[in-house]
Formats: C-alpha cells, sequence, structure tokens
C-alpha cells in the first residue's frame, strides 16, 4: 500500500494558488511565501509559536522595535488572508533583556507588546490562553518560569468555536441540584466541561515522546485543542513558523489541511518526516486529555538520607 508524501515546495517556482496541493511545506521566508499568494480569504486557522528574539540558535537576535516591526507586518499579512469565520493564535512567552556588564536580566512578556500589533491589524482578543509546564531552567534571581500564553484572536464575531470538541471530564460529575425544579437532578454536563484557560500540558524535554533537535519546540497537544475547537474536518492550517511540525501534526491527525513555511532546512526535514508520520496514521504525540504524571510516585521524590 503506496503512502502519501507530503511535498515541499520550491521557492524559486512562481507559485499559483489553485494549483497549491492540500498540504504542503514552504521552506523560505514567510513574508516572500504570503506575497506570492492572492489577498483573499483561504486559512481556516492560523496557529503558530514565533521566534522570540532571544538569540536561541535558529533566529538572529535584532533590535527589539525592528523585531515588533517584522512580526507586526507578518500578522497584517496573515490577517489579510484569513476567513471571516477564521481564527489566528500566537503562542508566545518571554523577551529577555540583559543588563550590560550585570547578570541580572528584567523580562518583557511579548503577549503585551504584541496585542498592540494584532489590534493594528484590526482583529479581537477572544482568549489568553496559559499554557502550565512543569519544567525549565531554575532562575537564581528570580521566580522560574514555568508558563507561556497563547493569544487567541478572531476576524469577525462570527468565529467557528466547537466547544464540545475539547470538553473534558467533570471535576464533580455526581454533584446535583439542590433546590428548584431540577431538584436531585444532576447539574452537570454529562458530556465534560469546559477546559478553561489555563492548561497543564508537559512541555517537550529529554525523554518527552515528541522530542527532537528543536530547543524550544512545543507538544502537539497545545496546538491539538485550537484545532479541535476552531476548525472543521477539511479546514485549512497554516503555521508562519514551522519549526519541527507540531502545528502540522495537530492538523493532520484531525483530517485538516496544513501549509507551513519553514527557513532552516534541518526543522524541515524534520518536520516532513512528521507529517509524512501523521499522515499515514504513525504520528507520535501526547494527546491532551493524557493525565499528567504524578512526580510523587518516583523514587526521585523521596527525600534521602543525608
Amino acid at each position: 500500500m503506496s503512502e502519501t508524501k507530503i511535498k515541499v515546495l520550491n521557492p524559486s517556482q512562481n507559485i499559483h494558488i489553485e494549483n497549491l496541493p492540500q498540504t504542503f511545506l514552504w521552506p523560505g521566508d514567510v513574508e516572500q511565501f504570503l506575497d506570492l499568494i492572492p489577498e483573499k480569504p483561504i486559512f481556516d486557522l492560523v496557529f503558530t509559536s514565533p521566534p522570540y528574539n532571544i538569540g536561541k540558535g535558529y533566529e538572529e537576535k535584532i533590535e527589539l522595535q525592528n523585531y515588533l516591526d517584522w512580526q507586526g507586518r507578518v500578522i497584517k499579512k496573515i490577517v489579510l488572508r484569513l476567513k471571516s469565520t477564521g481564527s489566528i493564535c500566537w503562542q508566545i512567552g518571554n523577551y529577555l533583556e540583559k543588563r550590560k556588564g550585570g547578570k541580572k536580566s528584567t523580562i518583557l512578556p511579548l503577549d503585551i507588546v504584541f496585542h498592540d500589533l494584532f489590534r493594528e491589524a484590526n482583529v479581537k482578543l477572544r482568549n489568553r490562553v496559559v499554557w502550565h509546564f512543569g519544567h525549565g531552567l531554575h532562575c537564581k534571581y528570580r521566580f522560574s518560569g514555568r508558563y507561556e500564553v497563547v493569544m487567541w484572536y478572531t476576524k469577525t464575531d462570527n468565529y467557528i468555536f466547537n466547544l464540545e470538541n475539547v470538553l473534558v471530564p467533570q471535576k464533580y460529575p455526581g454533584k446535583k441540584h439542590f433546590k428548584g425544579p431540577k431538584h436531585g437532578e444532576y447539574s452537570s454536563n454529562p458530556k465534560g466541561k469546559n477546559p478553561e484557560d489555563l492548561w497543564d500540558i508537559p512541555n517537550v524535554k529529554s525523554n518527552h515522546i515528541e522530542k527532537t533537535i528543536h530547543p524550544c519546540q512545543f507538544p502537539v497537544a497545545l496546538a491539538d485543542r485550537f484545532v479541535l475547537a476552531l476548525t472543521y474536518p477539511g479546514g485549512l492550517v497554516f503555521d508562519p513558523f514551522v519549526g519541527v511540525g507540531s502545528t502540522g501534526v495537530a492538523a493532520l491527525i484531525h483530517n485538516r489541511h496544513f501549509w507551513g513555511c519553514e527557513i532552516i532546512p534541518e526543522y524541515t526535514q524534520i518536520a516532513l518526516n512528521r507529517l509524512e508520520d501523521a499522515i499515514n496514521g504513525r504520528a507520535k504525540y501526547r494527546p491532551f486529555e493524557k493525565p499528567i504524571y504524578d512526580h510523587k510516585k518516583s523514587k526521585l521524590s523521596k527525600k534521602p538520607d543525608r
């Protein structure tokens, strides 16, 4: 049985929108790609985690204002190509500003400054979802950071939101009405409850099933809920900064189409492999409904005798 292959387009060739495959990777600059496709409604969902401009190996650190100007241009070009029912989600953390001659850095939460960029693009903030995770660097001069955020914006008030697709188990499924006409009846939705805006999802570290060479890889589960809640099967999901393809995996395992741009060849190849595994039913990922591991079950959690 033949397997479905994901296409990697050639940036040197002209693009004809009507001839583009349903799923592909663009191995080049996202602004160049966006300038080559028409300014018309194309994307159902845009989900990405852009470079934070903190000097990681996959980015060149530039002046903060130049970075924000660049991100603002990309956002505006994407919004022009977002459907009226569509959503755009930006997963971001902190920008670190180190003082000259000192070890103590200050932080700038990027969601604060990015919000102005999105307002200028004329989209509406629906949620600021806090992603809480359990592992990371231990800080010496401030409390260690253990969360980032996903800013969810929509183009109009007529946006797709399939809450039933992402319900989680009720805390108290046996709770009943204690008075009124429904006295004695169960008070909670038997299908589950809203997952709320604080999500506990393990980040991709060390022995995580999704771990690749990318130093700041976000888990498939983070994009998973947005794909299920904000699109229908057959919808088009776009990631302007693909990295190693986590957004694409989330899209393809749920029968959505995917377009993505990635400028680093090594990441493009890893993303290609992961997307092909996803579309052929071999994706390795940690589902968001999997319970968080209880560290107290580990022998390492016991205080040693000293």
